[in-house]
């Protein structure tokens, strides 16, 4: 049989009983990859062998778990009394499924698992010995704290579960893990508590999972664009968060969410506008002093989205609105200037993400030379010689900084600066203010599962305020807020 043939309808084929035939169907359907390692062995008088995925497995804990006692098994009568004395009176490991077929084989012998093969035996016993490289638990790197714990997710999905776990020691948290991709069988897995989670919410998640028909998943971005229902939107309906106790502040209040082995981000459904705003160190500090520092995040932000419009609008347009010391100063920098305003602000924020995308991608050893050549040739050099006004830059500037304060919100504000500014030029602050409505209506028709971006300020929460406009202290937010359940209790 062509090899070609067999891999794709591998999957439900069975596990022949005689053991030659079946190790040349799994060499056979392996094509005899390098990394394939079958050893035959006796156990009990009886002709076996034990497959494994070179790398995977940890051969310290399968010679002392899995060889030693096969071993040591006396002699059977039969391959039937073999496995049966394996699984009734041998532990060998505690997660030992039974496989039946090579679809199940290959995945399990490609996460980690040992797997014994027997003369006279249709099926096949798999022992869980995983023991490949892994990265330790570290630090997220994209969502620091000062007070919070300083841990973050991992590429290994068991890993991330008992990071979970850890935090929410109860058994309505609940792991359902399944496999994804026609080619990678990707290890996926829901998390979600059963006394919160709406359940429509869950079979719609399941629902499009399964619509999925993916050859490999091999980040967030596969799963997240089946994940979003409302494709028109330039806000995110799903979160990502490196963050096990974030990601268990989500679960309590009803969301979902989805790991995926090989990545350190977990996706959260459904998400909210006000979350992008939101810090753990939030709830770590005194609520006067959190509560100033939500508000400073808000004012970044429209600083991050209108000041540049703002600037080129009333320079253009509305002149009038400025006093007569303050104009004179824009005068006279513009003057020199050789380019418009909107054309200028717009040349400096491409150079500005040119210079933020080198910095991303280089190594880390040249990326300090970035920063240098880029605040000698833009900040100085250009300034210099008249090419940008040093208003302008110092605008810019002020924008980019407060983008900053929001990193979640980094590709929207990114695209809204420069529609802001193109309106701001052509038609001053009237520009603005109507591409600001369209926003808006934007933000608002943003939704997932039926469940609002907005919320709980469209519909309105008026407790949940306690945490959005405000941060009010732990004693007065026992009651909780307004969580995914009720709003679908509300609405159905």
């Amino acid at each position: 049989m062509n090899p070609a043939d067999l891999s794709e309808d591998y999957q439900k084929k069975a596990i022949p009983a005689h053991l030659e035939e079946s190790i040349a169907l799994v060499r056979q359907i392996a094509q005899n990859s390098s990394d394939l390692l079958i050893n035959p062995i006796t156990v009990g008088g009886i002709h076996c062998a034990v497959c494994g995925c070179e790398g995977m497995f940890s051969t310290t804990i399968m010679t002392s778990l899995i060889i030693e006692p096969l071993t040591g098994i006396p002699a059977q009568s039969s391959s039937t009394d073999l496995f049966s004395h394996i699984q009734e009176k041998l532990l060998l490991s505690l997660d030992r499924p039974v496989v039946r077929n090579y679809g199940d084989f290959f995945r399990l012998l490609h996460s980690g698992f040992v797997i014994l093969l027997a003369e006279g035996q249709s099926k096949a016993l798999a022992f869980g010995v995983q023991g490949y490289e892994k990265r330790s638990i570290s630090d997220p790197s994209g969502e620091e704290n000062i007070l919070g714990a300083q841990e973050g997710f991992v590429e290994t999905i068991r890993t991330n579960m008992s990071l979970l776990r850890r935090r929410m020691k109860t058994p309505l948290l609940k792991f359902e893990l399944s496999q994804i991709g026609n080619l990678s069988h990707t290890d996926i897995c829901l998390c979600y508590l059963t006394d919160r989670v709406p359940p429509q919410l869950l079979r719609q998640i399941k629902k499009e999972l399964a619509a999925a028909k993916l050859d490999t998943v091999l980040s967030t971005g596969y799963l997240q664009a089946f994940l979003e229902k409302c494709r028109g939107s330039i806000f995110d309906s799903v979160s990502l968060t490196q963050r096990p106790d974030v990601l268990c502040s989500k679960l309590l209040e009803g969301r979902v969410a989805l790991l995926i082995d090989g990545t350190p981000f977990a996706i959260v459904i459904p998400k909210l506008f006000v979350e992008n705003f939101q810090t753990l160190d939030d709830y770590n500090y005194k609520p006067f002093y959190a509560a100033f520092s939500r508000w400073i995040k808000y004012l970044a932000f429209l600083l991050a989205v209108l000041l540049p419009a703002f600037y080129i609008a009333v320079s253009m347009h509305h002149p009038e609105l400025l006093n007569s010391t303050l104009l004179l100063i824009l005068t006279k920098a513009e003057a020199e200037a050789p380019l418009s305003l909107p054309v200028e602000t717009i040349f400096v924020l491409i150079m500005y993400e040119i210079i933020r995308e080198a910095g991303l991608r280089l190594p880390k050893a040249v990326g300090g030379a970035v920063s240098i050549v880029s605040g000698l040739i833009i900040g100085d050099a250009a300034v210099s010689s008249g090419l940008i006004s040093t208003p302008m830059l110092t605008m810019v500037a002020i924008s980019v900084i407060a983008g900053f304060v929001t990193p979640d919100l980094n590709a929207p504000i990114t695209i809204l600066r420069i529609l802001f500014i193109i309106a701001g030029g052509l038609w001053g602050l009237f520009g603005i203010g109507l591409l600001g409505m369209l926003a808006l209506y934007n933000l608002a028709a943003t939704e997932n599962f039926g469940f609002p971006a907005t919320a709980p300020l469209a519909p309105f929460v008026a407790r949940s305020m306690r945490d959005v406009a405000t941060r009010v202290n732990f004693r007065k937010m026992q009651s909780g807020n307004f969580t995914v359940e009720e709003y679908y209790e509300q609405n159905s």
